[in-house]
């Protein structure tokens, strides 16, 4: 196993060249320019009134966009190498790691909320749907799965922010109440959003739950341990699940990326300055710098979760073995 994981941390290592290249040369290509509108910035300040009393030069030698792409990206590449420098914003100058230190725990929570609840909600009506097949709970249960699938997560976000603040005046919170000064306001915060991302996450993994169970409970050692005389609880938990849950790993290390993506949405909806917020903030004031350390982040957890998949394999199946 260790010398499995050596393996794959050194192949992270091209991987994640590859990907810094990608993320720095495809927000070049988001059409608009952070010169002009920086500039278009000042004129409605009132800074300058006209394109020719702005040193256009003199800013994009002061932002480090004068130099060709490639000499950029060394910059930016070295920096982070050599010093864990992710640059700084072109707007704010403020440093991009203190930003994301600042952004990265909200989404995280977000998303380990979200994570939990999904598996909270899909495995025992998986389960449930399975050992009770073509009962009148299997078929809520189905039909909960099908709703899951078939309504977006923004629709309902969003209906659930307008709706109750046409009827009830009620709308849940927009100022951030961070973990460490009240922890349920915090988490009461969350638990909206959290379970709407959940709700979606969960109908395609309780659906896999449902088959995966359906054919193991089909196979000879589990009628061995029904003639054994075994409870149903052991049956089920101990035999049955365990020899489905492989699948279901593969399908939760999958929908990662997707609660990273959803973040970004409810992040928006519900106010909570994560790195989703920050991202869509950086993409329409072409905030390069931010723009490609958000999405290297992101590649990054995406990565090492596929790794934590892969090992949460030989867990599970003993007749996995890694070398």
């Amino acid at each position: 196993m260790r010398g499995y994981l050596v393996r794959r941390f050194i192949l992270l290592i091209p991987t994640l060249f590859i990907v810094t290249i990608m993320v720095f040369l495809v927000v070049r290509f988001v059409p608009g320019n952070v010169i002009d509108m920086m500039a278009a910035e000042m004129s409605n300040l009132g800074e300058a009134t006209t394109e020719a009393e702005i040193d256009i030069e003199w800013v994009r030698q002061k932002l480090g966009l004068d130099v060709p792409v490639h000499v950029q990206y060394g910059r930016w590449i070295g920096g982070i190498i050599l010093h864990g420098d992710l640059g700084n914003s072109l707007w704010t100058q403020r440093p991009v790691i203190d930003d994301l230190r600042a952004r990265i725990p909200v989404t995280f929570e977000l998303s380990l909320m979200s994570l939990i609840i999904s598996i909270l909600i899909a495995i025992p009506v998986g389960v449930y749907s399975a050992i009770r097949q073509d009962t009148m709970g299997d078929y809520v249960g189905r039909t909960f799965a099908i709703a899951g699938l078939a309504i977006p997560n923004f629709w309902l976000g969003t209906m659930i922010v307008v709706l109750p603040a046409i009827y009830w005046g009620w709308s849940p919170p927009i100022e951030y109440i961070p973990l460490v000064d009240d922890v349920s306001g915090n988490l009461g915060q969350f638990i909206i959003p959290a379970i709407i991302m959940g709700t979606g996450t969960s109908a395609g993994l309780m659906r896999m739950t449902r088959t995966m169970m359906l054919e193991v409970l089909r196979n000879d050692y589990i009628r061995t341990a029904w003639a054994k005389g075994l409870t149903e609880r052991v049956v089920v938990l101990r035999h049955a699940l365990k020899n489905a849950s492989l699948p279901l790993i593969t399908i939760l290390g999958a929908r990662i990326p997707g609660l990273l993506g959803g973040a970004i949405i409810m992040e928006q909806i519900f106010c909570l300055p994560g790195m989703g917020r920050l991202m869509i903030a950086a993409i329409n004031n072409r905030d390069y710098p931010i723009i490609s350390s958000v999405n290297l982040i992101m590649a990054i957890i995406v990565m090492v979760c596929i790794i934590i998949t892969d090992i949460s394999y030989a867990y599970v199946d003993p007749r996995i073995r890694y070398r």
